[in-house]
């Protein structure tokens, strides 16, 4: 099921940075970009992390974007990728996948269970406005494409 055009799941989750953090409460500020990610343990994750991790900043101080990367991992682990890649934001804890569930759902892999990886670009509203799962895992949207398409009001900034 999609959730392109529907009111986005709200969820709270702990942060790398040891705190929680809720999903309406970024709204409250702008638009939020949400990605389920498999676990620490993806390289196809790691990549796409860093391609947000790139954009981020700019993301956040010039549109009010947040960036809401959920693992499905325990928060030791999440903390150890993020300070392996050197990604510039936390990233959340989804150890029972609940988080993922609500959005792309979860799979059972080698690895346990596992988020399906997903992108969702969320509108001040709650509306998501953007929904790309992968078909597989190294099918990804990356950081930049999301920038233009948040820029472009909510347009893929290359059709047409």
């Amino acid at each position: 099921m999609s959730l392109e055009g529907e009111q986005a799941p709200d969820f709270t989750l702990e942060h790398t940075g040891g705190d929680e953090i809720t999903l309406s409460d970024t709204l409250e500020d702008g638009p939020t970009v949400v990605l389920v990610n498999r676990g620490h343990w993806c390289s196809f994750c790691a990549e796409q992390l860093q391609t947000f991790s790139e954009v981020e900043y700019d993301l956040w101080f010039n549109d009010n974007v947040d960036i809401l990367p959920v693992v499905t991992d325990p928060i030791g682990p999440v903390t150890g990728m993020r300070d392996r890649y050197d990604l510039n934001f936390q990233l959340l804890a989804d150890p029972d996948g609940e988080v993922a569930e609500q959005y792309s759902g979860t799979e059972e892999t080698s690895h346990g269970l596992t988020g399906i990886a997903a992108v969702y670009v969320i509108d001040e509203d709650g509306t998501v406005q953007y929904e790309q799962v992968a078909d597989h895992p190294a099918d990804r949207t990356h950081g930049n494409w999301v920038r233009y398409f948040i820029r472009n009001d909510f347009e893929d900034p290359f059709s047409g």
